[in-house]
């Protein structure tokens, strides 16, 4: 009885940090037009297909695995594999929970792109999330990357591949 009184108080500070929130997500402020406006380019190329043979260099360039690519639809869909595992937080949880334990293992980048023609210029909205898994394959979070300087670089490189293809270099 004892040491199920110390494992409750040990766990309830345990409870209460994992429950807490930080406040710093930034993405809970911005309404669906603030991050509509930054995941969407346009770009002065009106042959949409270009446009899109050159999102699809940058995400290969970024490790990302192509899925599927609809060049009709414009649709454009790959995702990216990291490890995210870490040392301490995997001998924490074996140490309190033995062989139950799980701990984040690698996380899952997941996009789709929609690219259109629009006149003369070619718009691109690129839909970035990411998923954390655990060790035994179960999904720990799953949220949208809503960070504009993320969006703003990943554009930037596109930008770069749209120049390269019209120079044809």
């Amino acid at each position: 009885m004892r040491s199920l009184y110390f494992l409750a108080i040990l766990s309830l500070p345990l409870a209460l940090i994992g429950c807490s929130s930080s406040g710093d997500d930034k993405s809970l402020e911005k309404t669906q037009l603030q991050i509509r406006e930054f995941q969407t380019r346009s770009f002065e190329h009106k042959d949409s297909k270009a446009v899109m043979k050159a999102v699809l260099d940058v995400l290969q360039d970024d490790g990302y695995i192509v899925k599927n690519a609809v060049a009709d639809l414009g649709l454009l869909t790959a995702t990216k594999e990291i490890d995210v595992e870490h040392n301490g937080e995997k001998f924490f949880n074996m140490f309190m929970w033995g062989i139950h334990a799980t701990w984040s293992k690698n996380s899952l980048i997941e996009v789709s792109c929609n690219i259109s023609s629009h006149g003369d210029r070619t718009r691109v909205r690129a839909n970035f999330q990411i998923k954390v898994m655990d060790n035994r394959g179960g999904t720990v979070e799953v949220k949208p990357i809503a960070e504009e300087k993320f969006y703003q670089e990943f554009f930037a490189k596109v930008d770069k591949g749209v120049f390269l293809h019209k120079e044809k270099i």
